[in-house]
């Protein structure tokens, strides 16, 4: 069964070979029990480490069942200990964080055993050695006796055919050393026992075959055994050629409670660990934190710099850069000899002259609902903007008749044409401050994205408008609206302002008397406001359409009959919102647009003038007939004001002049009856998503341009001015020069963690070492070896990370609470849930990188040395 052929072991010592055994030849029978005597030092436990597996014979050859081990690979080796041999020890070497059974059961597991089984077993095994109260203890919680009987228990649970005890009663008792020895003799009975010993007369007593040693060989055999006397048997090993392996569970299992019985140090081990993670977390946290608040800036400040385009343009850009450049540029040299002209005024008309674009926005508009580009999914709303104002005034005309939109307030303080100006679209957004600043629009027409407005702004009283005739009163931060509104609304007497006005124009000090006003929610909430139609102004008297809007017993009644407007609500810009989308203090939604475009074009007035493009309603005359072609009754006041102030024969010049074509006439009567082409829109405001989608849509203007030019339609050319490029151009620099120093942090952490969980895992090998050696003693390989430190590693890994991103959540609050005190903003600092868990699977990927080297250091390790190591 196991044979020695001239077996020699050399160490090596200071570079020399030190002989330990010199050439040992013995035979075993397949069931006896043997006792090896011999002094320290003569190489009884090198025998029987040899013997074992363990260890690694210089020359010579060890036969197991007729088979040479020369050509023995490592996991040959690792099987044969695991299913043919049984080690006990003097010292036990049961590991100490695993309880009797599980220390019995670690032998099967290896062997591939199923739970269910291995645990019938492993009891079995240690009722056997009479411990069958003893399955829960711990070694530390053990005798010696029973710790030794453990260790006898997993040395037979796996039923190997040669059990191999050194020094097993060493450190007991001689009572409990007899009760050890009884229990190997009866082991003996039904396989190979060899025992190295130091004690002669428990030898004598027990054994049934003593064997001693002197200086590496043998000197005397009492019952020697020759194979080639008997009769060749079958191998009791045959069939035993299954491979040893350790599951990840069972790995992770010895970790895990070896780690459990370390808590305080396992934690800071932990906390340690978690530290570059913590750096991670919190940099990712604030990252994504201040990437949410930029988000909200660029949503907030695209809602009120969207991409506006009229269809009369201004390159404001452009434009700007010329004025800057105006008094700087190069002029030609000349002598100094004369005073030369300087022309600045002249350069600027000239600018201002070429910088005027017209755009086709019909067709601009088709390109947009054609679906032909994305572009739908790149905004929050596609406002389309026509030119036409609702004609709204007080409701209560007891005092007077006082229209609210358009302000004639504005329009006394000479601010009413500012908004007819090209360009004034795309600088509205700088005009006006939600609600609390001055807005030449007063009332402004509503984003179409509720989920934006419930994001810039919070409902104090009432709800959002839901029906065509409801609008929403918008006031500040601090609910505040601004003085000139509640003028303009007719809250404050106007005659205050008119006064104010003539002092200033007369270079007396402004009366300032007006005292402040305050307002209950109650009180705004009940307020309401009529919508008089534009056509409603004129009525038909003898074939020919007259405007009544100077009549004031007219315009009295007709206000009064007019559709009410209703308040429904009162929002505040919310503390989280940079700015808002709406640039006045009444906002009131598209339907309402809709509902005067749709009565204007229905109306009898339009729909006559429509059909009769070349007749002038208001006259019943060719438009022309140059007696009719300049009509004072459909002048606006402006305009009629400015005719009165000029002399007889100026005013004769200019209505002979003919200033106006007929075309034009007949387009100016349209606008003031209100119709609108619902296809071709005077302006278009492009809400981009965020700062990348509104470059997205820049490239799609782009492409359209270029394919309109590619075509030959260069009259389908869009221009418009990109009002956030041109106040926030540095934003996206600044965004990437800060993601480049948080990454540069984050990769500073990665390295800082790899390193120290690298060390702390080869502290944890130089600490398991003994462990290493009772594993591999009982079959384990050196890839189990290198699972069990993987494991451990991958724990560590996920303690770590979690310990991590708790600490992180927990520092979080006093960050939020700190940056909320000095700059007002709140949640700077938020760990995505997707973040912590990558985070997690980050921690423990860098764990068991970083444990790799250890762990393969580990598996090296030579188990005779492991096991002496205490």
């Amino acid at each position: 069964m196991l044979q020695l052929k001239n077996i020699v072991k050399n160490y090596k010592l200071a570079g020399e070979d030190v002989p330990a055994l010199r050439g040992i030849d013995i035979e075993f029978r397949e069931n006896e029990f043997v006792s090896i005597l011999g002094p320290s030092g003569c190489g009884k436990t090198t025998l029987l480490n040899i013997i074992g597996g363990l260890d690694r014979y210089t020359s010579g050859d060890l036969n197991i069942n007729g088979r040479s081990t020369k050509e023995y690979k490592d996991r040959d080796w690792d099987t044969y200990r695991n299913r043919s041999i049984g080690f006990v020890f003097q010292t036990y070497n049961l590991i100490s964080h695993q309880t009797a059974l599980s220390n019995v059961e670690l032998a099967l597991t290896l062997s591939g055993v199923s739970k269910t089984e291995r645990r019938k077993r492993a009891v079995e095994a240690l009722n056997k050695v009479g411990l069958s109260d003893q399955l829960k203890k711990k070694p530390n919680q053990m005798s010696g006796g029973q710790m030794q009987r453990v260790a006898i228990a997993r040395a037979l649970v796996n039923n190997p055919d040669i059990l191999l005890a050194d020094e097993p009663t060493g450190a007991l008792d001689t009572e409990t050393s007899l009760q050890i020895m009884i229990l190997l003799k009866e082991i003996a009975h039904d396989r190979l026992v060899i025992m190295v010993t130091h004690n002669p007369d428990l030898a004598n007593e027990y054994s049934t075959r003593i064997v001693k040693l002197l200086d590496g060989q043998v000197i005397g055999d009492s019952n020697p055994y020759d194979s080639k006397d008997e009769k060749k048997k079958e191998s009791k090993a045959a069939g035993k050629k299954q491979k040893t392996s350790m599951s990840f569970g069972t790995a992770l299992s010895l970790s895990f409670n070896n780690l459990i019985t370390k808590k305080a140090r396992t934690f800071l081990t932990s906390f340690a660990g978690s530290i570059g993670i913590i750096g991670i977390a919190l940099i990712l946290s604030l990252q994504s934190g201040v990437q949410a608040y930029i988000s909200n800036v660029e949503s907030d400040a695209l809602s009120t710099y969207p991409l506006v385009i009229e269809d009369q343009s201004m390159d404001m850009e452009a434009m700007m850069t010329l004025m800057m450049d105006v008094g700087s540029r190069n002029h030609a040299p000349h002598e100094l000899d004369k005073v030369y002209s300087n022309d600045i005024m002249t350069d600027m008309i000239k600018t201002f002259s070429e910088q005027q674009k017209k755009n086709d926005l019909a067709e601009f508009k088709r390109f947009l609902e054609s679906g032909e580009s994305d572009i739908l999914s790149l905004t929050n709303s596609i406002q389309y903007g026509y030119s036409i104002k609702p004609q709204i005034y007080k409701a209560n005309t007891a005092e007077g008749v006082l229209r609210v939109n358009p302000s004639k307030v504005f329009e006394e303080m000479g601010m009413g044409q500012m908004m007819s100006m090209p360009g004034a679209e795309s600088m509205s957004a700088m005009q006006g401050m939600g609600g609390a600043g001055l807005s030449v629009n007063v009332w402004t027409e509503l984003l179409g994205n509720q989920a934006l407005l419930d994001a810039q702004y919070d409902v104090i009283a009432g709800g959002w408008p839901q029906n065509f005739n409801e609008v929403v009163l918008v006031v500040n931060e601090r609910n505040e609206i601004s003085d000139m509104t509640l003028y303009s609304l007719g809250l404050k007497d106007q005659d205050e302002i008119e006064e104010m006005m003539k002092d200033l124009m007369s270079g007396k000090a402004a009366a300032t008397t007006a005292s402040s006003s305050t307002y209950t929610y109650d009180e705004l909430m009940a307020l309401t406001f009529k919508l008089v139609m534009n056509t409603d102004y004129f009525t038909k008297t003898d074939g020919v359409w007259q405007d009544k809007r100077e009549d004031v017993v007219f315009l009295k009644r007709l206000v009064d009959d007019s559709l009410d407007l209703k308040v429904v609500g009162i929002v505040r810009p919310s503390e989280e919102s940079v700015s808002g989308s709406i640039s006045g203090t009444v906002g009131y939604t598209s339907a309402l647009t809709e509902y005067v475009i749709s009565q204007a074009n229905d109306s009898e007035i339009v729909k006559e003038q429509l059909a009769n493009p070349d007749i002038n309603v208001f006259t019943g005359k060719s438009f022309s007939d140059k007696t009719a072609q300049v009509d004072l009754s459909a002048l606006t006041p402006e305009e009629q004001a400015y005719l009165a102030s000029l002399s007889e024969e100026e005013r004769a010049a200019v209505l002979a002049s003919g200033s106006e074509s007929a075309n034009d006439t007949y387009d100016r009567n349209l606008s003031q009856f209100g119709y609108v082409d619902r296809e071709k829109p005077s302006s278009i405001r492009l809400y981009p998503i965020d700062f990348d989608s509104k470059e997205a849509v820049s490239q799609i203007i782009a492409n359209y341009n270029q394919r309109q030019k590619d075509a030959g339609h260069e009259e389908f050319v869009i221009n418009y001015s990109d009002m956030v490029k041109l106040l926030m151009s540095s934003v996206t620099s600044i965004i990437d020069v800060i993601s480049y120093v948080l990454i540069a942090f984050v990769a500073i952490s990665l390295v800082v963690s790899s390193i120290m969980i690298g060390i702390i895992t080869y502290i944890s090998v130089l600490e398991r070492t003994k462990e290493i050696g009772i594993l591999r003693s009982i079959g384990a390989s050196k890839r189990d070896i290198s699972s069990v430190f993987n494991a451990e590693t991958l724990v560590i890994g996920l303690v770590s990370g979690a310990i991590g991103i708790l600490t992180t959540l927990l520092l979080s609050l006093p960050i939020n609470a700190i940056i909320k005190s000095i700059a007002g903003i709140s949640g700077v600092s938020a760990l995505p849930p997707l973040g912590a868990v990558i985070l997690v699977a980050l921690s423990m990927m860098l764990t068991v990188i970083a444990g790799l080297i250890p762990s393969r250091i580990a598996a090296k390790k030579d188990p005779v040395v492991a096991l002496r190591t205490e």
